[in-house]
């Protein structure tokens, strides 16, 4: 099974594995690695952050690699550092860059410094979101409601600086305060206001499975503080066409619906690991996972 690592992997020890693996193999080991996928026995790594979105997504496109032969490496990063681990080549690769919004500022920074696979999963959004039976519908209506307080996630993410920014922006939300934490925390909170029937204000996306389990809506947002509707898309490191050109294929034809990432959420909510929850949703999905892999050797 794909390993979790939980600190950065540094580009000095990625290549110093490879030289070792490359010099020390006989000419039968390298004849028998050639067969099957050509880039057998390789190693790759993907960065994610930690998004219940984005575990879901990375864990089955890491699932289908290492069922196509690669040693997958999954490592879980701050916004940022994910985008900078890719564009500097100490990750080969992430499945999950929200555009043009939420990571406006991370692509800005790195765009340039690394190659866009395109759209991977389109219709995501972002917005504040509060329980059906709150009697709000704008964040034009909001006055005092969860004691003038907006429950975000991670600071640095996208959708918590589009909630600053509508403090900002709209006059009622004077003396309000977004307070972050994680997603996790998000998600408990949320479901504890519920539970009690409680005023909850939080930073949300879909897809996310918290729509699934709860009776949401999003606020409207006149003002347009947390943008259009955005896409996850797919970042690579410059050169890993020309380093593992099967692994480019696959990632540049990974791409699913919002049902098929809320079906994974799902699972691992419900109790399944990442590891599990992906690798029953890819054998349920074998035609999908063929679309991927087309044209691997």
């Amino acid at each position: 099974m794909f390993r979790n690592n939980w600190k950065r992997l540094g580009l000095t020890a990625g290549l110093a594995l490879s030289l070792f693996a490359a010099g020390c193999g006989s000419d039968e080991e390298s004849t028998s690695s050639d067969e099957g996928a050509s880039s057998e026995g390789k190693e790759i790594e993907l960065a994610y952050v930690e998004w219940d979105t984005e575990v879901a997504s990375t864990h089955v496109i890491g699932k289908v690699l290492e069922d196509q032969g690669f040693d997958v490496t999954l490592t879980p990063l701050d916004n940022a550092v994910m985008w900078e681990a890719v564009a500097n080549g100490e990750a080969d690769g992430m499945v999950a860059a929200w555009l043009p919004g939420t990571h406006a500022d991370q692509y800005e920074n790195y765009g340039d410094q690394v190659v866009d696979l395109g759209t991977n999963l389109e219709g995501a959004k972002i917005g504040l979101v509060v329980p059906e039976y709150m009697d709000v519908n704008s964040i034009e209506d909001l006055d005092s409601q969860a004691d003038q307080t907006i429950t975000g996630i991670e600071p640095g993410a996208g959708v918590v600086a589009a909630a600053e920014d509508a403090v900002e922006e709209y006059e009622n939300l004077e003396g309000w305060e977004v307070q972050t934490s994680s997603s996790g925390a998000m998600a408990t909170q949320l479901g504890q206001a519920i539970e009690n029937e409680e005023d909850v204000i939080v930073t949300g996306w879909s897809p996310h499975w918290k729509f699934a389990k709860y009776d949401l809506k999003y606020l409207e947002d006149p003002k347009g503080s947390f943008g259009e509707a955005e896409t996850i898309d797919t970042m690579v490191r410059q050169d890993l066409e020309e380093d593992m050109p099967n692994a480019y294929k696959i990632l540049d034809q990974f791409n699913w619906t919002s049902e098929d990432m809320e079906e994974v959420m799902l699972e691992i909510t419900d109790g399944a690991t990442p590891e599990d929850a992906a690798a029953a949703w890819v054998e349920e999905n074998q035609d999908k996972v063929d679309a991927w892999t087309k044209g691997v050797e």
